[in-house]
């Protein structure tokens, strides 16, 4: 199993797992300690890597990556079903999936261009192609890759992106942070609807970069790399970033006050 995810406590008590087997599962605790599994969600044709719910004003819908290179966007209806929309990201296979929060820059003034109601709901991945790519929802044309905002070249992974996480908390600029196991973190910045989004080096580690993950408020940054270290990276107001914590858990076990046996 490789990633958990719980939905908005709007739902109730709601969680979604992902594993090697191709399948995604969604329980529910019905009662105090008591979990029953309401979907099972068995379209992907290889390991499914990265589960992430949407935000709750989208209602409850889950986006699943897999190795097969698709994504899968699952809607809860009112009748209690499922309905699955997905579309190919890349023929190498997806590692990560993450949610463009409901008011992204740009999508207010998008959306009463169009009179529509609702910001659209958008998505970036990260693939074994190396890339990052971004995606946006349309009733006229469903999930399609967002080439109307493109990536700028400065600088771009050169291995597998293993994780990328958009800010929950964008405003006045979105915010994207990818890692990979080429040892690098890159932050993506778009300072207008529709600009490029431009990469930034946050920092070359001594090992793969596996999981990045934003504050609530978006301001930092916490980056899991493969030497068993945690750092934390905050951000200045001219957005230049700094590392402020580190955790070794490797010294930590080593350092921790043991228990006597019995």
């Amino acid at each position: 199993m490789w990633e958990v995810s719980w939905a908005h406590p709007r739902f109730g008590t709601v969680l979604a797992s992902c594993s090697f087997d191709g399948t995604v599962l969604i329980h529910r605790e019905t009662r105090p300690h008591v979990w029953t599994l309401i979907h099972t969600h068995k379209f992907h044709e290889s390991s499914v890597n990265s589960v992430k719910f949407a935000p709750h004003e989208f209602g409850l819908v889950l986006a699943a990556a897999s190795s097969d290179g698709k994504v899968s966007i699952l809607t809860h209806q009112q009748d209690d079903t499922w309905s699955v929309q997905h579309f190919l990201d890349n023929s190498l296979g997806v590692n990560s999936v993450s949610w463009g929060p409901y008011h992204c820059l740009g999508s207010v003034a998008e959306q009463q261009q169009q009179q529509a109601t609702t910001p659209q709901m958008r998505l970036v991945t990260g693939g074994c192609d190396n890339r990052i790519r971004f995606w946006r929802f349309t009733p006229e044309y469903g999930w399609h890759e967002d080439s109307n905002e493109p990536i700028g070249d400065a600088l771009r992974h050169e291995d597998w992106v293993r994780d990328v996480a958009w800010a929950p908390s964008c405003m006045p600029i979105n915010i994207v942070a990818s890692c990979s196991e080429d040892k690098t973190v890159l932050i993506w910045t778009q300072t207008e609807a529709g600009g490029v989004w431009q990469p930034t080096l946050l920092n070359v580690f001594d090992a793969p970069v596996w999981r990045v993950s934003w504050s609530v408020t978006g301001n930092i940054l916490a980056v899991s790399s493969g030497d068993n270290t945690v750092t934390l990276w905050k951000a200045a107001l001219d957005m230049t970033w700094s590392q402020v914590a580190t955790v070794d858990h490797a010294a930590e076990s080593a350092t921790a006050p043991q228990q006597e046996s019995s």
